[in-house]
């Protein structure tokens, strides 16, 4: 294939990030991602498990000294999330990532989700398992899947395939981080079937677009504004509209940046409607963080046949609008969040409505605001299921690889590396329940916009994270032979 990423170190390392994103990979769409890496495997003669939910381990014997450590366990997420901006005709079932480098040293993608969460530690695995020249222990590389929509492969992992008891995590996004504890959280999705009736009046469409959106656990209080929330909050204050159908937010950890609504409203309200719209959109510029371009408008459409019922539009967006979300319980002053609740996605049409919210918690409270979500819903009867759940990781500051860690970063660097508690959920709460005797670390080069279509990766920075990861493993090894 023709390289885009030339020029940067490590150019290995860059070239099979190239290589990894030419295959879609989307949640939920994990086939040919993971038969890339079985061959990969296969091809080099190296030891390879693929099992039903199509996550893949790749053994490496240990090497140039390194014969006979005790294993490390490499660990990252094969899956991405696929967001594309508006009129972006990308096929993310078909097509693999157009991706750049900008003129600053940042690689990004046209128009999409770049995957760097955590495309980037899938390349940095397959080119440690690619270099016969360095000193290091075995390696266990952990490649799970659909850990964007609720860490579902992790959930099903067969540990027992795994001897390690030092775990790398390769999934967090600042250079220079040592992450040491995550969030817990869950899916908690909620279908109604719906009843409809003959609309009249005009049709028009209501679009808010142009928010920031991103990640749901990073950028949670980041004042971004939900575009689903929003447009809710909108349609409850004009109770003129009568709802046909509403499209808004993608996956459950990404704070939803557009949604649009199709709407039949009596021929005299709709000059009101409008300066409503207008004053609505003069409030969310003034009270987030927006684009250039935000905008929330009208615009004129085919009629659909039906609408929903009027009393049950009422109750519907009632009761969505008091749901959950944003920041819940904000912790401690300049501590991490401790709980919040990310309204993901409302999707609706004339035969059902669908509601998909993330709540998460260091404190492993997510199971209270579901059940604070059940009963707002309760009225509505919808049909629950709640899926993905995963515990959080609590932290331990006197753990000897945290330690070795920072030791080697300092060496490396001469700076002091931070360590931190984030609100974003990671697999290693699940991997630490299922085997408490791990130690864990999780660290990566720095990511931005990460589930956005502004996505970008700073290339200066993967070169230290790798440097760094190959320093630990040196280390690791020389520890265990003394």
């Amino acid at each position: 294939m023709e390289y885009k990423i030339t020029g940067y170190e490590p150019a290995a390392l860059f070239r099979n990030f190239e290589e990894f994103s030419a295959v879609p990979r989307g949640s939920f769409h994990n086939e040919k991602i993971s038969d890339f890496l079985v061959a990969f495997a296969r091809e080099r003669g190296l030891e390879v498990f693929q099992d039903e939910a199509l996550n893949v381990i790749i053994k490496k014997p240990g090497q140039n000294g390194g014969e006979g450590k005790p294993p490390v366990i490499l660990q990252g997420h094969m899956d991405m999330v696929c967001e594309k901006v508006h009129g972006c005709d990308h096929d993310f079932e078909t097509q693999g990532i157009d991706m750049y480098v900008t003129d600053d040293g940042w690689l990004t993608a046209n128009g999409t989700t770049l995957g760097g969460d955590d495309g980037i530690a899938d390349a940095t695995m397959m080119t440690l398992l690619d270099d016969d020249t360095l000193t290091y222990p075995p390696l266990e590389c952990v490649f799970t899947t659909d850990e964007e929509v609720g860490l579902l492969g992790a959930n099903v992992l067969d540990y027992s395939k795994l001897d390690g008891r030092l775990m790398l995590n390769l999934d967090s996004e600042d250079e220079g981080v040592a992450t040491v504890s995550c969030a817990g959280g869950t899916d908690y999705t909620m279908t109604r079937a719906l009843t409809s009736e003959k609309q009249s009046g005009e049709t028009v469409a209501i679009d808010v677009k142009g928010l920031l959106g991103g990640h749901s656990g990073t950028d949670i209080d980041r004042n971004r504004g939900n575009a689903v929330s929003l447009l809710v909050d909108f349609l409850q204050k004009n109770p003129a509209c009568r709802l046909a159908s509403f499209t808004g937010g993608t996956v459950d950890n990404a704070i939803p940046s557009e949604a649009q609504a199709e709407i039949a409203v009596p021929q005299l309200e709709v000059e009101s409607l409008t300066a409503a719209a207008a004053d609505t959109l003069r409030h969310i510029r003034k009270q987030y963080d927006v684009l250039p371009d935000c905008d929330l408008k009208l615009e004129p459409i085919a009629p659909p046949a039906r609408v929903w019922k009027e009393k049950f539009q009422q109750r519907a967006l009632t009761a969505i609008h008091q749901l959950p979300n944003g920041v819940l319980d904000p912790g401690a002053k300049d501590g991490p969040i401790v709980t919040s609740c990310n309204l993901a996605v409302f999707r609706a049409r004339l035969k059902e409505a669908r509601v998909v919210l993330h709540p998460r918690s260091t404190a492993d409270a997510h199971g209270r605001v579901t059940g604070r979500c059940r009963e707002l819903m309760a009225p509505l009867s919808p049909q629950v299921e709640i899926v993905g759940g995963y515990p959080s990781w609590q932290p331990h500051p006197d753990s000897p690889a945290l330690k070795m860690a920072v030791e080697v970063y300092r060496d490396l660097f001469k700076t002091e590396p931070a360590c931190e508690v984030i609100h974003a959920g990671l697999e290693c709460g699940l991997f630490k329940g299922l085997r408490p005797e791990l130690e864990m670390i999780s660290f990566g080069p720095t990511v931005r916009g990460a589930h956005t279509t502004s996505e970008h990766v700073e290339t200066a920075t993967v070169a230290r994270f790798d440097c760094f990861l190959r320093a630990l493993l040196l280390r690791w090894a020389e520890r265990e032979n003394q």
